[in-house]
């Protein structure tokens, strides 16, 4: 394969400046993650049961069987297809953290922008409101935003919004910090002055001259906070805030289910949910940490200086 070919590959540019064991690292996180996405893509198609299932043919399932070949992962106590709920849990943890990551950056990042380059008392107000949140204990915010979005909702987009808000709210002041103080770091640079001098208003300025300066830690933050708003959305559904399970299937629901089984020597009905958890949550880790020290300048240098001294050692 050509060098020109390898430029034109998505991602080419970010392998080619990793090595050794951080590009082993980043490989298993980008294919676990690109697993859970296949997945909950195609989950309709590859679960051969409807996520609430629990009778084929007008016969109803087995309670709490065990793996078979017609039940790869067994059945859990409502009779419901183990194997199915994980992989539509697959699909309601990916649009979950697709919204929420979304809207935290619609949301914290021109409140970052804004804060950091107007200053005064709008910085002072948006930092004392950021504070105040981030200070709040995450998952009891989640709890009390998920309580109050939801009012009563039990559907699947409902359940599913309410979720996506409840972890918004969470970390929106974290993408309000990292671009406000990047913000404060670049607003006296010549390139901001020259634009203001020329008379571009304040909204080009921040979002044209400013955004492209102050966003280059954002795709560390997504990866991880992917990786926590899994948690957080499996902690609500176990604790019962999550979404109606004939609705969606979420695996921290199936958890809270499975907890009287385990005594029972039932461990099909819990392990395998647990398992897509760690996995997913193993391959953003990865990802997020991979990037960090790749994107990274001062890490870069330091990994150089190091792998220098080792040559001329």
């Amino acid at each position: 394969m050509t060098t020109a070919v390898k430029r034109r590959l998505p991602g080419a540019d970010l392998l080619s400046k990793t090595g050794g064991l951080q590009r082993v690292t980043l490989i298993t996180g980008l294919v676990l993650v690109a697993g859970f996405v296949l997945v909950a893509a195609f989950a309709p198609l590859l679960a051969p049961y409807g996520l609430a299932q629990n009778s084929a043919d007008g016969v109803a399932f087995v309670p709490q069987q065990g793996p078979s070949a017609e039940h790869w992962f067994g059945t859990s106590v409502r009779s419901e297809d183990v194997f199915s709920r994980v992989l539509f849990g697959a699909r309601t943890a990916l649009l979950v953290i697709a919204i929420s990551v979304t809207l935290s950056l619609l949301v914290g990042v021109p409140l970052g922008l804004l804060s950091g380059y107007l200053g005064r008392w709008v910085d002072r107000t948006l930092v004392l409101i950021m504070d105040a949140i981030y200070a709040f204990p995450s998952l009891l915010l989640a709890i009390v935003v998920s309580i109050v979005v939801a009012g009563g909702t039990s559907s699947s987009l409902g359940g599913m919004l309410s979720a996506a808000i409840a972890i918004t709210v969470v970390y929106v002041p974290q993408y309000f910090r990292v671009v406000r103080n990047a913000t404060v770091a670049v607003k006296t640079e010549p390139y901001v002055d020259a634009a203001r001098v020329t008379g571009a208003s304040t909204t080009r300025i921040m979002f044209r001259h400013i955004l492209s300066n102050v966003t280059g830690s954002l795709p560390v933050i997504v990866t991880i906070n992917a990786a926590d708003a899994i948690l957080t959305l499996a902690a609500l559904g176990f604790l019962g805030f999550g979404i109606e399970p004939t609705q969606a299937a979420e695996w921290g629901y199936d958890l809270n289910k499975a907890l009287n089984d385990v005594s029972n020597g039932i461990w099909w009905t819990s392990i395998f949910p647990g398992i897509a958890i760690v996995l997913v949550v193993l391959g953003m880790t990865l990802v997020g940490e991979s990037l960090d020290e790749t994107l990274n300048p001062l890490l870069r240098t330091r990994r150089a200086a190091t792998s220098k001294e080792t040559v001329d050692e």
